[in-house]
């Protein structure tokens, strides 16, 4: 059982300018994705100017923001913010859904590619290359929140949270952060490298599409669910049923593309 460490949330005070480590994780996350996914065009040979990939950033970040805002809203907490439609502006007091996220990044990628007369399916497998980056600084970010913290645990893992009351809990940001994070970029990065998987365009976003619902459908089992929603349907929590869609969706992809390539 360990206690856990007082991490100051803020990052760089500067008196009036102030920067939150989360805030640093989307910016480090976005960073690092760029600089990747523009590694990996030039390896790959890939016909794709870097003015086109910047473009696909921004709109990316865009779509991450607003998705991210309005799938919290409607998935997690629309009663309050329909009694408080101002709240829904104000960002900086937290409340992100990465499936509203997710959501947000397949509208950008599809502007993008309208916009650069380049496949759908090109740029999405460039984005789930990488995504598992920012996922991963996004789940450490929220540990130094101590936010999103797991249930009650007896494990010898656990972590006593300052908003989680006097028993240990198991710290299911830094579960998500190693299986989301670390293995799911380490599986993507290794399919990449199967010209026969990266050259079937899509199988690498339904793969990725997969693995996160099913890493995040596994998790949520230790995750506590959001004290105002609880446990919804069959004992499961909102991110599990958000995840489901996720995993069916993504396994009839694969199975698809994986007949029509052979």
């Amino acid at each position: 059982m360990f206690q856990f460490p007082n991490i100051n949330p803020i990052a760089v005070d500067l008196g009036l300018i102030k920067i939150s480590w989360y805030a640093l994780s989307y910016v480090i996350g976005i960073i690092l994705s760029w600089i990747l996914i523009l590694k990996i065009i030039k390896i790959k040979k890939i016909n794709i100017s870097r003015k086109i990939i910047s473009d696909l950033i921004s709109n990316c970040m865009i779509g991450i923001i607003i998705g991210g805002r309005l799938g919290y809203v409607f998935f997690y907490n629309p009663e309050y913010y329909f009694n408080n439609f101002i709240d829904v502006f104000k960002i900086w007091n937290g409340g992100m859904s990465f499936h509203g996220g997710l959501i947000g990044v397949i509208l950008a990628i599809i502007y993008s590619s309208r916009s650069s007369k380049i496949s759908i399916f090109v740029f999405s497998d460039l984005i789930s290359i990488v995504s598992p980056i920012g996922i991963f600084f996004g789940r450490i970010a929220n540990f130094i929140n101590g936010e999103l913290f797991g249930r009650i645990t007896t494990h010898k893992f656990g972590i006593i949270f300052p908003n989680g009351g006097n028993l240990p809990r198991h710290p299911s940001q830094l579960y998500e952060a190693f299986f989301e994070g670390v293995i799911l970029f380490l599986i993507m990065f290794s399919l990449m490298n199967f010209n026969k998987i990266f050259n079937n365009t899509g199988l690498i976003t339904s793969l990725f599409i997969f693995f996160y619902g099913t890493f995040r459908f596994l998790i949520e089992f230790l995750r506590e669910p959001d004290t105002h929603l609880g446990l919804i349907y069959l004992n499961f929590s909102m991110g599990q049923l958000l995840s489901l869609p996720m995993i069916f969706a993504s396994l009839c992809a694969i199975i698809i593309l994986y007949n029509k390539n052979t």
